[in-house]
């Protein structure tokens, strides 16, 4: 019995993956979708929660955010 390979959605637009090998961007459809997708982490649009880290001893006081 040989099992067909699962189908993912885009992270990005929804828009359904094969799971292979042959899949480049997997999880992403395309590299458009995975490029979004890494602007939104690096805008900080996205984030894994967690408790804030004070600043470090390279940073001013002035330069540390809420």
């Amino acid at each position: 019995m040989t099992q067909s390979a699962p189908i993912v959605k885009c992270p990005t637009c929804q828009t359904p993956v094969v799971w292979t090998t042959e899949s480049t961007f997997r999880p992403f459809c395309s590299e458009r979708c995975k490029l979004i997708d890494l602007g939104a982490w690096a805008s900080e649009d996205h984030a894994i929660p967690g408790p804030e880290l004070p600043p470090s001893a390279n940073e001013s006081s002035e330069d540390w955010q809420d």
